[in-house]
């Protein structure tokens, strides 16, 4: 561990904010992942950018974590600095005209539902995704025929140089799971969203109606990261993975849920490296079966090899 950068980050961000040797099982919506050498919890866009200035400084490796629900750890941890953009950078400002600045580290759950007390439809998509919507900002993240990039007019972004830089909707680049921010590597520290007057129980009755069926469809009940791959073009994820006898097949505490077969979930005591032989395994299963390379939609961290 770096010792001076340490002193340096606490200096910042308060030493209650500076956590060494942390547990990323603590942080990942798959609960594995094992320790990273420093942990870092800003508090302020400026404690952001300050923090990633020491970081640069120091040669540190950096690590962008939002609420852990798009990230697989592995089991040996990280060497370097995981930077948390959480709660305490959360905000959520709803303006008369329809427009919302969220700060990177709000939950999408949280501005579906802000939006939806102001009277303001358009993020009903969004109020299931488990992520915040920094992290939705990076992917372009989307679900039921729903994408950010429908509602996003801009983002406010640190770019690697530590400068900040307002970016239009047309600069961020957005496309399917994909920016130029993720391209850049670049953070995002708030997103500017237009939204549409709407009836606040119509808004509920469409947020309540699609996560019936989100309860319906997805093993909700099982830590995971989501949807483990992205939609190869012309093809669901999920229907290959049940054509090449996949679903259901397990290593260890990581399985193909049995409720939707383009879900991994920890079915108990997974580790790291039984969640990347089961995505291994269904890619090269998928591969020839149907002659499609599947593509995993989550970050690997900390893996020698992928």
């Amino acid at each position: 561990m770096n010792d001076k950068l340490a002193q340096r980050l606490s200096g910042i961000v308060g030493a209650e904010n500076v956590v060494t040797d942390e547990p990323m099982s603590k942080h990942t919506t798959f609960r594995v992942g094992g320790p990273a050498d420093m942990f870092v919890t800003p508090c302020s866009a400026d404690q952001l950018q300050a923090v990633l200035a020491a970081c640069r400084d120091s040669g540190e490796r950096v690590y962008i974590l939002g609420c852990g629900s798009n990230v697989l750890v592995a089991d040996e941890g990280l060497r370097g600095v995981v930077v948390r953009i959480g709660p305490k950078l959360a905000d959520v400002q709803v303006s008369e005209d329809g427009a919302i600045m969220a700060e990177a580290g709000a939950m999408n759950s949280k501005i579906a539902r802000a939006a939806q007390a102001a009277g303001l439809a358009g993020y009903e998509f969004a109020a299931g995704i488990p992520g915040s919507v920094g992290g939705a900002a990076i992917m372009n993240a989307g679900a039921y025929g729903g994408e950010l990039r429908d509602v996003a007019t801009g983002v406010t972004c640190i770019d690697e140089a530590g400068n900040l830089v307002e970016l239009t909707a047309e600069q961020a680049d957005w496309s399917y799971r994909h920016s130029m921010m993720g391209d850049a590597g670049y953070i995002v520290v708030s997103v500017s969203l237009q939204l549409h007057p709407d009836d606040p129980d119509a808004i509920q009755e469409r947020m309540d109606d699609l996560t019936r069926r989100r309860n319906e469809k997805q093993p909700l009940d099982l830590p995971s990261a989501g949807s483990t791959f992205k939609r190869p073009e012309g093809h669901f994820a999920g229907k290959l993975i049940q054509d090449a006898g996949m679903q259901g097949h397990t290593v260890g505490g990581a399985q193909v849920s049995t409720k939707h077969a383009g879900f991994v979930v920890n079915i108990g005591g997974a580790t790291a490296a039984d969640v990347l032989q089961v995505i291994r395994d269904v890619q090269a299963a998928v591969l020839a079966d149907a002659g499609v390379r599947l593509e995993p939609e989550v970050r690997m961290w900390g893996f020698d090899s992928i």
